[in-house]
């Protein structure tokens, strides 16, 4: 069951959760993975609902939305199990079926191909609508030395040197999972 949500009245949960941690969740084929983000924006574009996340170009999810434009944010309600975001944050898709090694049970979605995730139960369908590769020349120098240090192997998980791709979605559905 599905209670469905008014996005801007849930802001606040949404957005003092996002720091601490809220899981993204792609699907490509028959492959869903999921990763923990900590940067996202919530607004109005275009008279749109607009999530937007920022993904790293070296990692699997960006390939995974290469695919298939659409994704999940997934985001915890009162206690949960924090390791999840530890496990989900650490480990790459790439290495294999991250969802059945982290334990996560998956929600069908309404409108999308992408799934919720039970455990962090309020759920933002989302489609992206434009996405555009962060140049690291147009960052300022603080920022590029503290999050993009080219001091750093890039070909590795965990790596930091490549820059975000930013992709605006449109959330097409908002509901937390009972």
């Amino acid at each position: 069951m599905k209670e469905k949500i008014n996005v801007f009245e849930k802001a606040p949960e949404i957005l003092t959760n996002l720091p601490k941690g809220v899981l993204l969740t792609t699907k490509a084929g028959d492959r869903v993975n999921t990763m923990t983000i900590g940067w996202g924006t919530l607004g109005v574009e275009w008279g749109k609902t607009i999530f937007t996340i920022y993904i790293r170009q070296n990692r699997f999810t960006h390939e995974h939305l290469a695919k298939n434009p659409e994704f999940t944010v997934n985001i915890p309600v009162g206690a949960f199990d924090r390791s999840i975001l530890g496990k989900a944050g650490t480990t790459s898709g790439h290495d294999g079926d991250k969802i059945e090694k982290i334990g996560l049970t998956l929600e069908d979605p309404e409108v999308i191909s992408v799934p919720g995730i039970k455990e962090l139960p309020l759920t933002l369908e989302c489609r992206v609508l434009f996405q555009k590769d962060q140049e690291l020349a147009d960052i300022p120098k603080d920022i590029n030395d503290e999050f993009y240090p080219q001091n750093v192997d890039g070909s590795f998980h965990g790596a930091n040197r490549d820059s975000h791709t930013a992709y605006y979605a449109e959330i097409v559905a908002a509901y937390i999972i009972k």
